[in-house]
């Protein structure tokens, strides 16, 4: 019997997932499995074909998607978290490193199985990146994709590993062995910056003083920013994000010139966040509470970056800037969430 194509989607029920599983269903090109350690919540759970409830270190859950479906796109979202994963770092790097190796032989023995290359799409981040000081980032403007790749968190130097694993599986699999083995893994990866997305709550990112700062504000709660008011990093809005990814996933493997991707929408400073959640929300308050170490792990991180090679490669092009970020999705949705 012939099996019909599945995505699979790893940590489905985060910022991310939501927006894929959304876009994969109305498009309707393939059914969506999903593997996470909880469920999916009611209305999301009814647009995919089956859960699998379990963690990605599961090679036996792993083994039994393998029996049951024939997976060729693999959206691995699955992640310990930047701020947690400073907590836990060994446990970040069993999550991290450990799980996306799993599901990297996972997707190796689904394209040696079915014939053809496995796409698999991965999330790394802006963390990956590790500036050595504050008058190093102002220099150095938009970092490219090659430039100051020495993070200095557990969870940054887990996604700079997994691209290179990544790349490893695309191109140099067992390259000893008597047949080639490489290709049956098509690896694209993204370094995203901050996500801001009105449909979750912020989930425990270095970056989300931006988005904690808009959701306190919404529900009249006070918010003591952990970063200076002068930091600044590249965000993007999170449909933005979902579109850049999916993009990539369609974009013709021979247009792609690298195998990770830097993505930008806009770099704000943390003051000029708060003013404009000010002028959505007059009565929040807002104030500083410098935490020196989470401020020193922002403080690593580019200013912006260069993402010249998605816009040349694949057509990346996002449709909210600053302004239109927060007038048009943010304030609105979480106004509405809230009400």
């Amino acid at each position: 019997m012939l099996r019909k194509p599945v995505a699979l989607i790893t940590g489905a029920s985060g910022e991310i997932g939501h927006g894929l599983i959304t876009h994969l269903a109305e498009a309707g090109t393939r059914p969506v499995i999903t593997l996470d350690l909880r469920p999916l919540e009611g209305d999301l759970g009814r647009k995919v074909q089956q859960q699998f409830a379990g963690s990605i270190l599961d090679s036996h859950l792993l083994d039994r998607i393998i029996s049951e479906f024939e997976v060729d796109l693999v959206f691995h979202l699955a992640a310990l978290l930047s701020t947690r994963s400073e907590f836990t770092p060994v446990t970040a790097h069993h999550v991290n490193v450990e799980g996306t190796l799993n599901l990297l032989e996972f997707a190796q023995k689904e394209g040696e199985s079915h014939g053809r290359p496995v796409k698999f799409l991965y999330p790394s981040s802006i963390a990956a990146y590790g500036l050595p000081d504050i008058g190093t980032k102002a220099r150095a403007g938009k970092v490219r994709e090659d430039d100051f790749n020495q993070p200095t968190t557990m969870y940054g130097a887990n996604k700079l590993y997994c691209e290179q694993l990544g790349r490893y599986y695309a191109r140099h699999y067992k390259q000893l062995a008597a047949e080639t083995l490489s290709g049956k893994v098509d690896f694209r990866a993204i370094r995203f910056p901050g996500l801001i997305s009105a449909a979750t709550v912020p989930s425990g990112g270095t970056s989300d003083f931006a988005p904690e700062m808009l959701h306190a504000a919404a529900q009249g709660k006070p918010y003591p920013c952990f970063v200076r008011p002068d930091t600044r990093i590249p965000f993007l809005a999170m449909p933005d994000g979902v579109d850049a990814i999916l993009t990539l996933a369609a974009a013709p493997k021979e247009k792609l010139t690298r195998s990770v991707y830097n993505i930008g929408g806009f770099n704000p400073s943390a003051e000029e966040i708060r003013k404009i959640v000010l002028e959505a929300f007059p009565r929040a308050q807002i104030t500083t509470a410098l935490d020196a170490s989470r401020q020193g792990i922002v403080d690593s991180w580019p200013a912006d970056v260069d993402d010249s090679a998605a816009r040349r490669d694949w057509g990346y092009a996002p449709k909210y800037d600053l302004g239109r970020a927060f007038s048009d999705y943010l304030v609105p949705a979480i106004r509405e969430r809230y009400a």
